[in-house]
């Protein structure tokens, strides 16, 4: 069905987007690679693909050019010095500048949601951003989740930084990880109940839907 192909797609854009530094950082860390060299790894995938998208499609994926100011400030901070709990905060300088996007994105034009949705809804871009222009619902319900991945995003870093201090190195190591996973899977959790509740008021919004059909009107 159309609308399941343009979802399937759309996911599997956004996946790369993000998948694909994360994949190179724990694949690297897996074969005992230093989290330096990791790092710089992760940020030159998270840079390729934003590249390619630039050049390919003449379009910049805003969730690519997160991954790499994120992977780009771990790279930074892993020149500080040697201190693990140091480096353990560049998660949280990560998140926060995630939380800090989405957040200042409210005062642009496009809501941060409504500018990655170009990436996984790539053939309804124009729709979507006329639909956010003048159907209220539609704009708030990216107003909203824009805020609310913002506010947890930070929550989310918040929260690291005393555990860093207050854990031994070796377990945040892996709960760093763990807590990052699972406030992402929370907020898109989220993301869908709400979208789901606000479609039965909007009709627009069930276009956003992973069992969307039809086209946008």
């Amino acid at each position: 069905m159309p609308g399941s192909t343009t979802t399937t797609s759309g996911v599997a854009r956004l996946a790369v987007d993000v998948g694909l530094p994360l994949v190179t950082y724990y694949s690297l860390h897996a074969f005992g690679v230093s989290d330096r060299v990791a790092l710089i790894a992760a940020a030159v995938a998270a840079g390729g693909r934003l590249l390619w998208e630039a050049l390919a499609r003449r379009r910049v994926t805003w969730f690519a050019a997160v991954m790499l100011a994120v992977f780009g400030a771990g790279v930074l901070l892993t020149f500080t010095g040697g201190d693990a709990r140091m480096i353990l905060l560049k998660d949280s300088v990560g998140t926060a500048m995630i939380g800090t996007v989405f957040l200042l994105s409210l005062l642009g034009r496009e809501p941060f949601t409504l500018s990655s949705s170009h990436s996984w809804r790539p053939g309804q871009a124009e729709q979507l951003a006329a639909l956010y222009g003048t159907v209220p619902g539609v704009r708030r319900a990216f107003r909203m989740t824009t805020l609310g991945w913002g506010l947890g995003m930070l929550g989310e870093s918040a929260l690291r930084v005393p555990l860093i201090y207050l854990l031994p190195v070796e377990v945040m190591v892996g709960l760093s990880s763990a807590l990052m996973i699972a406030v992402m899977a929370t907020l898109t959790a989220w993301t869908v109940g709400y979208l789901v509740r606000s479609a039965r008021r909007t009709p627009q919004l069930r276009v956003l839907l992973p069992t969307g059909r039809g086209s946008v009107r």
